[in-house]
């Protein structure tokens, strides 16, 4: 490991990754910066969590070179993973154990001095304390989840890879979660999470796409939503069940769907669109353009939509 902190907690050049004849992941270059929060974004079989094993060492890659927090990722080294922290999509842990002895199993793997102060610690400060007694195979979703990152971070890793960790959780968990992540990075660990939820991924400093193993598009989410050059707009009224299903027959339009009180449509054809909209005149629906949303851009990628600068 290098002394100094380097100016990139991941910088990648063209890795690849083949599983027999599928190439997994191709030719990905990606750099984060130290203390970022980076979204990892992408439909299943994308790509991402080939990547992040491969950044964090479980995995070789093919091809390419670059280093995490100055190590060389091809080296494999065990340094390396003593400074990163992976939390997966499944939880991993005895449930027979209870939480305080599953942290302290963890501790003991790592070597940590005063594992049983350091293990103490942690359970106050992810709120666990009350749950310290509790068998892990008895908490919930939620808990399961909180208890995962606590195992992640118990080593005071410097770069966090997170894999879908709040598939499955309910809406109050997945913001408390965040909230814990939030503040972790403020205190200057880097963060690379991947997700599926759209309000997560607006909590990200940066974006990246990926699609077939190659990264499509990065940026802000503002810079996502611009380079996917769609056209939306919202209608309200009493049509909107009859302008849905005219709508999803209208090959003008590149999606539709309802949103509470409101049917929303997107697509990069605008004079199209508009002109879908007009041929609506006879349904109780008033029509207003807006700006895109990330769920737009990501929903448009999904279908093999591109994005450009």
């Amino acid at each position: 490991m290098t002394a100094a902190a380097p100016d990139f907690a991941i910088d990648v050049h063209d890795l690849s990754k083949r599983f027999g004849k599928r190439e997994v992941v191709s030719g990905l270059t990606l750099q984060v910066p130290a203390g970022e929060i980076c979204g990892f974004l992408g439909g299943n079989g994308s790509g991402k969590t080939t990547t992040i094993r491969m950044l964090c060492g479980l995995l070789t890659p093919d091809g390419g070179s670059g280093t995490c927090l100055g190590a060389d990722i091809m080296a494999g080294s065990s340094a390396l993973r003593r400074h990163i922290g992976y939390m997966t999509q499944r939880f991993s842990f005895y449930g027979e154990l209870t939480v305080a002895e599953n942290l302290l199993f963890i501790a003991r793997v790592y070597e940590l001095p005063k594992p049983a102060e350091i293990v103490a610690a942690m359970l106050q400060r992810m709120g666990l304390a009350d749950r310290a007694d509790q068998l892990t195979g008895e908490l919930s979703g939620g808990w399961k989840q909180r208890m995962a990152l606590a195992a992640a971070i118990l080593h005071q890793p410097r770069l966090l890879l997170l894999d879908e960790p709040t598939a499955g959780v309910d809406a109050k968990a997945r913001r408390e979660f965040w909230d814990i992540i939030v503040d972790m990075a403020a205190d200057g660990m880097t963060v690379l999470i991947s997700t599926h939820y759209m309000d997560e991924a607006e909590r990200c400093q940066r974006l990246v796409y990926l699609a077939n193993g190659r990264i499509i598009v990065t940026g802000t989410a503002n810079d996502v939503i611009a380079a996917s050059h769609l056209t939306a707009y919202d209608g309200a009224g009493t049509g909107l069940d009859d302008g849905l299903r005219r709508l999803r027959a209208d090959k003008r339009v590149a999606s539709a769907t309802l949103f509470g009180a409101a049917l929303h449509i997107a697509g990069q054809d605008s004079a199209g669109l508009a002109a879908s909209v007009a041929d609506l005149a006879d349904l109780d629906i008033s029509w207003q353009r807006i700006a895109p949303r990330l769920d737009d851009a990501f929903i448009h990628l999904l279908s093999g939509g591109t994005a450009q600068p």
